[in-house]
């Protein structure tokens, strides 16, 4: 772990040594702390006692995969994940996404550009300090907590998810096309498919749902893409 006590930490869960530590190296020179574990079993435990600011996680690792990972801390955590692979099928991909996964990096890759990717997942964590307010009655949009609320009751958003409805929610009716989406949302302009954005809208409509059961606030615009529209979800 480097000595910088005052900058983010990032925990690196990758089992091959030489790749942690050069890692390690490039976010000491972003201006991160690091800490490494090489085995799926101690990485639960770890993230409970020392909460770091963002997990950069491995699939093939020992002990216990990074896809089960993935599942297990998001069961009680919103902690930024960033899954790093070498399994580039794109089932993985989007498995690894629709877990909860808020980026994804395949292997081989630039210890230079997985640092940009970093910055990038945090970045949209710390947009704005202060919640987005609709008219009386609508939902509360926190982005300092990466929250949801209708007043009361609340629901946690992954830092995509919650990029995803905030672009949505601030043009309320506006028909968005999945490359519009994309190019919000994954801002480095990367290659991501359509069916990327349709997972994390399937996850987000879910967690919606969870808080507002009889409203439908999401649509789908057949063979254009997607809008944000509070409306009573009633039967046709």
């Amino acid at each position: 772990m480097t000595d910088n006590t005052n900058a983010p930490l990032i925990l690196i869960v990758e089992d091959e040594q030489r790749l942690a530590a050069l890692l390690a190296d490039y976010l000491h020179a972003g201006g991160y702390r690091s800490a490494h574990l090489a085995e799926g079993t101690e990485v639960l435990e770890w993230i409970r006692d020392h909460r770091p600011a963002l997990v950069l996680l491995d699939l093939m690792l020992p002990g216990r995969d990074g896809l089960t990972l993935c599942r297990e801390i998001r069961a009680e955590s919103q902690i930024p994940i960033i899954i790093t692979t070498a399994r580039v099928e794109e089932i993985d991909r989007l498995l690894g996404l629709e877990l909860g996964a808020d980026d994804y990096v395949c292997k081989p890759y630039s210890p230079r550009e997985l640092v940009a990717r970093v910055k990038a997942v945090l970045r949209r964590q710390q947009v704005s300090a202060e919640p987005v307010r609709a008219q009386p009655g609508a939902i509360d949009l926190d982005s300092a907590r990466l929250r949801v609320s209708d007043g009361e009751r609340t629901v946690e958003l992954t830092a995509v998810e919650f990029a995803l409805l905030e672009t949505l929610h601030r043009a309320p009716g506006r028909i968005y096309s999945r490359e519009q989406l994309m190019e919000r949302i994954y801002r480095d302009r990367r290659v991501v498919s359509d069916r990327t954005i349709d997972s994390h809208v399937k996850k987000l409509r879910r967690k919606l749902a969870e808080l507002l059961p009889d409203r439908e606030l999401i649509h789908a615009v057949y063979g254009v893409g997607y809008r944000y529209e509070d409306q009573p979800d009633t039967p046709a």
